[in-house]
């Protein structure tokens, strides 16, 4: 019987809990207007906020938080909302040095990832990777956070260090101590390389890119190179006049360089105005970091100039921002329309297959392995595998590949620092990680597997 008035006790007072939780939280009904004005409810909540919340308002906060919903609920990933700071960033990133690891990233369905490293960035040396996608920025759960938003976590003062923590499929999640640099304005790279073949490399299409890639080509010529390898691996993009600049140089005139599709349907042709296009034999190496810009000039070479392309499947991005600035500076960059190839295809999240197919060794996917931290006999751990892994790469062929700390794996780092003059403790850390990551570096600009297709995909040509 007691227990039975208890019972009844209980949900007496969880009626009574609830019926005081719903008075206060009840909504009262709001008079609009219906003046067919699709911002008056906008304007209602503006002052229904004013008026009765609790605490002061930041009017500005508040119009700027109206405007960034307004622009996420398009569910764009490169369309968005940058308030002073972020629009400085993002200005730098296109038209100047910058502070920061050197990583383009993007949102996709809710997650901040990274389209490409830029060349010779510390996010390059570390070992982030296209695709990987970013869980933790210094311990912080980044999830829901906007493009710039994440950015402004990551970046920083030169000198300065920031950790990731990213998941990488296939592998997991993996661990990333960064040390901030100066992001180098250079964004194109060139040499004559062997059989008397020039190479360039070009990392982003910034407002110098196209300057840059006209003085590579005249140096190229004047040195009387007999082919030439364009490098687009890693280049997450940038800007597409510059790119339409820059194919131009290759394709002849009359040719379609790009075509760009309106929301209306119309579609705006780009054809190639250059009476003297460069008449070399070429090929062009692209791979899952090649994006936007980048795959626009893929496409364009490949389909209006018959160029092969060598290497992996592109990343797969084809619309077109503009950027719109406000008086205090902040800006709204929104998609204004798709790109297409030259043929008409769209490639949006689809990227661009090579002609030729050609991977790096398996060496070259393996991750940095922060030197701050103590590999041991007995540890069992991803970066165990990943050094087992580079070591046996190196030539340490006794060596077992299995995650595990073992005897072989003791053994192998001790004949290691011997052979390179470190403290010879069995450990991997400090030193010896930095040797055998600068190594593995070494071992593969070496053994460039891709760049070696390119090359004897383009004697064939000359």
């Amino acid at each position: 019987m007691k227990k039975s008035r208890l019972f009844i006790w209980i949900i007496v007072t969880a009626i009574v809990t609830a019926g005081i939780t719903y008075s206060i939280v009840k909504p009262k009904e709001v008079s609009i207007a219906g003046n067919g004005d699709p911002f008056q409810k906008l304007r209602s909540t503006y002052d229904i906020l004013q008026k009765g919340y609790y605490k002061d308002i930041d009017t500005d906060k508040l119009v700027e938080g109206a405007i960034k919903g307004m622009v996420e609920s398009l569910e764009d990933p490169y369309s968005v909302y940058m308030d002073v700071e972020q629009a400085k960033s993002f200005s730098e990133n296109i038209s100047s040095s910058f502070e920061g690891i050197g990583a383009e990233i993007q949102e996709s369905n809710g997650s901040i990832l990274i389209v490409s490293p830029i060349k010779g960035s510390p996010a390059e040396e570390v070992g982030l990777k296209p695709k990987d996608v970013i869980i933790k920025v210094d311990k912080e759960s980044i999830e829901g956070l906007s493009v710039n938003e994440a950015v402004m976590k990551i970046r920083g003062e030169k000198g300065t260090k920031v950790n990731l923590v990213v998941r990488r499929e296939g592998v997991g999640e993996l661990n990333f101590t960064i040390t901030r640099d100066t992001i180098p304005l250079e964004t194109v790279y060139s040499e004559v390389i062997e059989d008397n073949i020039g190479k360039i490399q070009i990392t982003k299409f910034s407002e110098s890119t196209g300057e840059e890639l006209a003085k590579a080509l005249t140096d190229l010529q004047e040195k009387k190179v007999e082919g030439l390898i364009i490098d687009l691996r890693q280049n997450p993009g940038g800007l597409m006049d510059q790119a339409l600049a820059m194919s131009e140089l290759f394709v002849a005139k009359g040719e379609n360089i790009l075509q760009v599709e309106y929301n209306n349907g119309s579609k705006e042709v780009y054809k190639s105005e250059n009476e003297a296009a460069i008449d070399l034999p070429i090929t062009v190496l692209i791979d899952g970091g090649t994006a936007s810009a980048g795959e626009i000039m893929a496409a364009a070479l490949h389909q209006s100039a018959g160029i092969p392309l060598v290497g992996e499947k592109t990343f797969g991005k084809g619309t077109v921002q503009s950027a719109e600035s406000f008086k205090d500076t902040s800006s709204v960059k929104y998609t204004t329309a798709k790109w297409l190839t030259p043929d008409g295809t769209w490639i949006h999240e689809k990227g661009i297959e090579p002609q030729i197919k050609a991977e790096l060794p398996a060496y070259a996917n393996l991750p940095f392995i922060n030197p701050e931290i103590v590999l041991k006999k007995g540890d069992s751990k991803t970066e165990v595998n990943s050094a087992q892994q580079m070591l046996k790469a190196l030539g340490y062929e006794e060596i077992s590949v299995e995650g595990y700390f073992d005897d072989s794996t003791e053994k192998a780092v001790k004949e290691f620092q011997k052979q390179h003059k470190l403290t010879v403790d069995g450990k991997i850390t400090g030193e010896t990680t930095m040797k055998i990551m600068e190594l593995i570096q070494s071992k593969l600009k070496e053994n460039d597997t891709q760049l070696e297709k390119a090359i004897s995909v383009l004697k064939e040509k000359m």
